[in-house]
């Protein structure tokens, strides 16, 4: 089975984030899509509580029905490392043909990864152009320039029922916002 890990904060998850995987079902030979939050930032930074980003990434893929959610990360505990999670998922699942779903963003910070080299020999990577970002190694740009930074800056500036933002409803999707709004987060 080929399949595609898309790992990430998903704090919050956003339309980027559907786009993403939506693409990479579409385009690439995959019969399977994980998204894969992270259980703690690999540098610290301060995320949203971990079942609420596996609960909005679960509401944000769900219309995409060859995408899934693991929580793998949650079983090696912190902090999140993608060449430990990759080679849990290899020993795990050695069946499966693995590929990275990284942006071209993420694709020039490659050399800032833990094990980059044998990452990339247990999952080549599949990399996505996102606007706004020159990667020779990416393909044109498929992604729009939007960022869960831009997009907790909203939350936490806007007045009010947040669902009627009308920069929000374009950025993040409905059932996320409303579990946003539910949970009182951001």
């Amino acid at each position: 089975m080929n399949v595609a890990l898309f790992g990430g904060s998903f704090d919050p998850p956003h339309v980027g984030h559907v786009l993403a995987a939506s693409y990479t079902l579409s385009t690439g030979p995959f019969d399977l899509l994980l998204a894969i939050p992270v259980l703690a930032h690999a540098f610290g930074k301060q995320l949203a509580p971990y079942e609420h980003r596996v609960a909005m990434t679960t509401l944000a893929m769900s219309e995409l029905r060859r995408a899934e959610v693991s929580t793998a990360e949650e079983s090696l505990g912190a902090p999140s490392r993608t060449l430990r999670t990759v080679q849990h998922l290899r020993q795990t699942h050695p069946d499966w043909n693995l590929r990275l779903v990284i942006g071209a963003d993420v694709h020039q910070e490659r050399h800032q990864w833990l094990g980059y080299d044998e990452l990339e020999k247990l999952a080549p990577p599949f990399v996505l152009g996102r606007a706004g970002v020159e990667n020779a190694d990416a393909p044109e740009a498929v992604l729009p320039a939007v960022s869960s930074t831009t997009v907790r800056e909203l939350l936490s500036t806007t007045r009010g029922d947040r669902r009627e933002n009308p920069e929000l409803v374009h950025l993040v999707p409905r059932g996320v916002l409303e579990y946003v709004e539910e949970h009182g987060l951001y």
